[in-house]
């Protein structure tokens, strides 16, 4: 039953002040790191959809999504796997793998799949908010 409700679980944040922000999926399922990704995210001015792993992710993921803040180990769908995914329908949206995990073969992969950047937990929020400030704004010069 946990895991039903864990994979189901998605949420939108909504910043009141910013009248046209832009939309940030953000998909950890570590509750603490995806609350404290999301906190840094709204107070930066953006709109915010939540999805625990990669599975609830796809129910969410639309073409309103300007960028996406992913975690790299989750399960049942792992980071790479929901990258693959993703540029399958899109392959313009920017995407930020957040991890753990300080193997460089994990770099190659994410220059393999055009990963926008890779951030290292624990996740610092000027670190974090410039990553996505510059990661959107070249699209935007993209599009």
């Amino acid at each position: 039953m946990r895991d039903l409700i864990r994979s189901s679980y998605i949420s939108k944040v909504l910043h009141p002040a910013m009248p046209q922000t832009r939309k940030i999926l953000v998909v950890e399922d570590n509750d603490f790191v995806r609350m404290q990704i999301v906190r840094y995210l709204v107070d930066a001015g953006y709109e915010v959809i939540e999805a625990i792993d990669g599975s609830s992710a796809q129910e969410v993921l639309s073409s309103q999504v300007a960028l996406i803040v992913l975690d790299v180990r989750m399960t049942p769908i792992d980071g790479f796997e929901f990258i693959k995914i993703v540029r399958g329908r899109d392959t313009r949206i920017p995407i930020i793998l957040v991890t753990g995990d300080q193997n460089p073969g994990l770099l190659n992969e994410a220059s393999k799949w055009n990963v926008s950047a890779v951030l290292m937990k624990p996740v610092h929020k000027d670190r974090l908010v410039k990553m996505v400030e510059r990661a959107i704004g070249q699209t935007e010069k993209v599009r």
